[in-house]
């Protein structure tokens, strides 16, 4: 069932079906971070973390476009919210993103996407000692930072029922998730 929630074609943004679609292919990554982890792959497990964080990005900010395009200071901004930030989400402009979702009313959201963003450095430079290429300097700290993000990536998903479209299939994945957190 992973692969296939991974795997799909998205909807476009502009289509109502897309939060559930992202909000599927989150918790497909949240699987596949923790069946890295099972393995001893963590920055393997790190990264899948980091992507899952992102997807959950463009879910809210699909979701609360409105309310964030009204936020906006300038014209500009607002055609960049639609055109560009939930359908790509930047990873150079994520603390930004998370600070106009804060606005919107998702609280400690920036908090957990500088987390997101500190797996994302040590996706790509591993454990140091010294902490001066990655914020973790042993394998174990970043692995419990991909569990703790994956499990506020849960309680985010699951804080999201009566607001998308709550699929069988949606409830499915979000157990799954939970099952596999709990191991």
């Amino acid at each position: 069932m992973v692969v296939e929630l991974v795997e799909r074609p998205l909807p476009r943004p502009s289509d109502a079906a897309y939060v559930e679609a992202r909000l599927l292919e989150a918790l497909g990554e949240a699987k596949l971070a923790l069946e890295y982890l099972e393995r001893g792959l963590t920055r393997n497990a790190a990264c899948k973390a980091f992507q899952t964080w992102k997807v959950l990005l463009a879910a809210l900010l699909r979701l609360e476009l409105e309310r964030l395009k009204a936020l906006a200071k300038t014209e500009e901004e607002r055609k960049w919210l639609e055109s560009k930030a939930v359908s790509r989400v930047p990873t150079t402009r994520m603390k930004e993103l998370a600070r106009l979702l804060k606005e919107a009313g998702h609280e400690a959201i920036t908090a957990w996407t500088a987390i997101a963003l500190d797996l994302h450095d040590y996706q790509h430079h591993g454990p140091d000692p010294d902490t001066a290429l990655s914020k973790y300097a042993t394998r174990e700290s970043a692995a419990a930072d991909v569990v703790e993000l994956l499990q506020e990536l849960a309680r985010r998903v699951e804080a999201l029922r009566g607001r998308v479209r709550w699929s069988g299939e949606l409830e499915k994945a979000l157990e799954e998730v939970r099952r596999a957190l709990t191991r």
